[in-house]
């Protein structure tokens, strides 16, 4: 296995963690907000019907097997991160 070559801020971050030398700081409403907002992200309380060339279907089908997730949990997910501002349309904005 290659050895990654770390600098000297990096070491410094392993060797305390080694030495136990890192501690918690969540609190317990924090812990809950988070928790919170995980649930609220992965809730599906809607279902859609949409039609897609058989083209497309074939190659998110596929995309999906390559990531090892159901194609409709990956179109969800696409459809999240678009939504959110983390995926934009490449072409869209090439002009820009």
């Amino acid at each position: 296995m290659k050895k990654v070559k770390l600098d000297q801020e990096e070491q410094e971050i392993l060797d305390a963690y080694d030495f136990d030398e890192f501690e918690s700081v969540m609190t317990d409403e924090r812990k809950k907000l988070i928790e919170q907002a995980a649930v609220a992200t992965f809730k599906k309380d809607k279902r859609i019907n949409i039609r897609l060339s058989g083209r497309d279907l074939s190659a998110i089908q596929r995309r999906a097997l390559e990531e090892g997730i159901p194609y409709q949990t990956l179109v969800a997910s696409i459809l999240h991160k678009y939504v959110s501002g983390s995926l934009h349309d490449v072409i869209a904005n090439k002009g820009n």
